[in-house]
């Protein structure tokens, strides 16, 4: 006669059951993305299969944990199921809820907010292919900072894939894409739009003809973006008349970087050589011409604001003639003399400190103080027409007046006779808005309805080398383009220059660094153990 064996003798087989669904669970949840659910599920169901089989077996279990030689064990089994549970819990937590710490210096592993809204509305698969042979050719270890930066930003995309090749082992291919010896380590970012090179020289910093820094994210933002299709801004700065430049050597060099990391292209503009404003100009600045413009310079700009440009203007005191008559033509006038602020607490006179209050930045990005170092005043010549718009910026205290004499090396005194004390405005908004037959029925204009703007600063030091990244300067210079440009998204970056440095040792030295590095921890262990067992033997 066959019998039914006790259903406890099946308690082995599901736990060993339970135990497979908990490992196959991990495994997946570690593995494979897409099944996450399916991995929760799994786990679930072998913690609920081995608490079946205790059950089941529950006698077995309570005889394992009470008999003579279970209560021997059993707190060391606990303590060790315990461990090893809460160790599978958190990882596979930690695994689906991560969140990751840049602490170094510069957030060198962090990317902007900017490149990760780009990747982030990426809808073209891009391919960056890396050229780097096995020798570092800089000897700045750019084949590890490029490929970390390119794994980052395939963490918050899936259409960007990454290929490294060595362009000696496959010549031809290093051909295909134009690259030689002169360019290995260069990246090509590719798509089915086009194809643009990142070179060495367009991720180092220069100081004095040898690297000095390494910024790799915004030429490899900038390179997808244009094989992806998205027209970044463009800001032409105007040359040719001694103007502040934004080539390394010049003054306007940093400012220049800051609008890169916020994602504007910047060039320069000669006119007398181009003959024409680009069609791709976003924003036109003429940053404190030293000599005049001509007749057919101001033609050119005069045609570019007919057909609704947007222009930024810096002037400082001792601006030529023609650049007065022309700002004039836009209904501002500009006062003979150097401003003074008495008011302007922790600087000289002739540097006013605009508090936010006087600043209507304050309001749209809560722009802190501010400073200006020898500048002028701006009023409005003459009523101006009725589509014509005109807002102030900022303005200095009710202490001030403007010395038309200015003498640095004197203090400056006020004449009740001749000189009057009162607000001085330093910046200034004109908008010629559109015609009538453009606007809505209540008057309000369009949304994206492009007219003409222009911008008139009384000062261009405030943004020089010096000065840019002193207070709120840098926020208030890239704001002017984020205001003039209508944007919504607010600008708030740092610079992620990675600087180069260079340990010097001695051959002894890296030999100690490289032992110590290898076998001291391991040492210290091994140390820690052998006085303990000294102590309990």
């Amino acid at each position: 006669m066959r019998t039914t064996p006790p259903i406890y003798k099946y308690a082995g087989t599901i736990a060993g059951f339970g135990l497979a669904a908990l490992l196959i669970g991990f495994i997946l949840l570690l593995a494979v993305e897409s099944l996450r659910l399916a991995s929760w599920i799994i786990l679930a169901l072998g913690v609920l299969l081995l608490i079946t089989a205790a059950i089941i077996d529950f006698r077995a279990v309570k005889g394992a944990v009470t008999g003579r030689r279970g209560r021997f064990s059993t707190g060391n089994t606990v303590m060790v199921f315990v461990f090893i549970g809460i160790i599978v819990l958190v990882n596979a937590i930690s695994f689906q809820y991560n969140k990751r710490y840049d602490i170094t210096e510069l957030a060198q592993f962090t990317l902007t907010s900017q490149t990760k809204d780009m990747l982030a509305e990426m809808s073209t698969p891009v391919e960056a292919i890396f050229f780097s042979p096995p020798q570092d050719v800089w000897g700045l270890g750019l084949p590890t900072l490029v490929t970390n930066l390119l794994s980052e930003y395939q963490n918050y995309t899936d259409l960007l894939t990454v290929t490294e090749i060595d362009p000696d082992e496959q010549p031809e291919t290093a051909r295909k894409y134009g690259i030689g010896v002169n360019s290995y380590q260069s990246v090509v970012f590719e798509s089915e739009i086009g194809r643009r090179i990142v070179t060495p020289e367009d991720m180092l910093i220069f100081s004095g003809g040898q690297p000095a820094g390494i910024e790799m994210e915004n030429p490899f933002t900038s390179a997808i973006l244009e094989v992806t299709g998205i027209v970044q801004k463009k800001v032409y700065f105007l040359a040719g008349h001694g103007e502040e430049s934004i080539e390394p050597t010049g003054q306007y060099y940093f400012a220049a970087k800051a609008l890169q990391d916020v994602l504007y292209k910047v060039e320069t503009l000669d006119l007398m050589a181009v003959g024409e404003i680009p069609v791709d100009c976003t924003v036109l600045v003429i940053a404190a011409p030293q000599n005049p413009l001509s007749v057919p310079e101001y033609n050119m700009i005069r045609d570019y604001l007919d057909n609704r440009g947007w222009l930024i203007i810096l002037i400082n005191p001792g601006t030529t003639d023609d650049m007065k008559e022309f700002i004039s033509e836009y209904w501002i006038n500009i006062e003979e003399g150097t401003v003074i602020d008495q008011s302007a607490y922790f600087s000289t006179p002739n540097i006013p400190i605009i508090p936010r209050t006087q600043n209507a930045f304050d309001t749209l990005y809560g722009i802190a103080e501010t400073y200006y170092p020898g500048a002028v005043s701006l009023d409005s010549v003459e009523e101006p027409p009725d589509e014509v718009m005109m807002l102030p910026l900022f303005y200095t205290s009710l202490t001030s007046w403007v010395e038309v004499e200015f003498d640095p090396t004197t203090e400056p005194v006020f004449n009740r006779e001749t000189e009057k004390l009162g607000n001085r405005l330093l910046g200034v908004l004109v908008a010629i808005l559109p015609p009538e037959e453009e606007l809505n029925e209540d008057g309000t204009i369009p949304e994206g309805t492009k007219f003409t703007k222009i911008i008139v600063i009384g000062d261009s030091d405030f943004a020089s080398n010096q000065h840019v990244y002193n207070a709120d300067n840098i926020y208030q210079f890239l704001y002017m383009f984020e205001y003039i440009t209508a944007g919504e998204e607010l600008i708030k970056i740092e610079r992620k220059v990675l600087p180069y440095r260079s340990l010097v040792i001695t051959e002894e030295e890296e030999t100690f660094i490289r032992v110590s590095s290898i076998g001291l921890l391991p040492l210290l262990v091994l140390v820690a153990g052998t006085i303990i067992w000294w102590r309990r033997r």
